[in-house]
């Protein structure tokens, strides 16, 4: 099997789009066909970031042996939306959906403008995640246009960087793609705190803050103990734009 028939079936194995696995790796979506057609191949770097996008190791990809191990960075992008539940008893099920699909669409069309992968979206939950150069400030970005162009106080956004691991979660006839990993899960952990503190809306952690390259105003800062991992995470509030 090529080189670019092994990014194919990777990349379909994972459940990503060309467009997908361009942003992930911060080239253009013309590459990643080339890729795939055995037209061009990714440099080294890029080798290196394919094989822990895909969980496997570069030899694998470069066609040495085929064991399968590896994770990589990136910036977890996790929203809801506050008072969901009460509302979902409020109105009917279908204008629920309705309202719940505009935002939706804005949200993703954001994270996709900041070169952000979607992940998956449950009840009034959005997952995404950003990966390669500037990962946190892209999200980061991605999440004051989303508030900005969402006019909804009931958006919250949370951000957690770190280390997450990209694969089909399920039974295999019903599998799809998902992240996971501590890093997720604190994004998921640092939610109730930007509901009840984070007038913006957005809330961050230290580890998110840490890697940004820019500076962005912000509200408040806090050390929050979170007693579902026993630890003190500290968390940021970031202005609106």
């Amino acid at each position: 099997m090529s080189l670019g028939e092994k990014i194919h079936a990777l990349r379909r194995k994972k459940n990503l789009k060309q467009v997908d696995l361009a942003n992930a790796l911060q080239v253009s979506p013309q590459a990643v066909s080339k890729w795939e057609k055995d037209g061009n191949a990714p440099d080294i770097l890029l080798i290196v970031k394919l094989a822990r996008l895909f969980n496997v190791t570069t030899d694998y990809l470069l066609g040495v042996h085929d064991p399968k191990q590896g994770i990589f960075e990136a910036t977890v992008f996790y929203s809801s939306l506050r008072d969901f539940a009460k509302r979902s008893t409020q109105i009917d099920s279908q204008e629920l959906a309705a309202a719940t699909n505009v935002i939706f669409y804005h949200l993703t069309e954001e994270v996709l403008k900041y070169d952000g992968v979607p992940v998956k979206y449950v009840g009034d939950g959005f997952l995404s995640f950003f990966s390669g150069a500037s990962h946190a400030d892209r999200a980061v970005q991605a999440a004051l246009r989303s508030k900005k162009i969402i006019s909804n106080d009931a958006l919250l956004i949370a951000l957690n960087s770190g280390n997450i691991y990209l694969g089909s979660i399920g039974h295999p006839d019903y599998s799809s793609r998902d992240i996971l990993g501590e890093t997720v899960n604190l994004a998921f952990l640092s939610m109730p705190w930007v509901e009840k503190n984070c007038a913006s809306g957005i809330g961050l952690t230290e580890n998110t803050f840490e890697r940004l390259e820019k500076k962005y105003p912000v509200n408040k800062k806090a050390k929050v103990y979170l007693s579902s991992i026993r630890s003190n995470v500290k968390l940021i509030e970031i202005k609106k734009a």
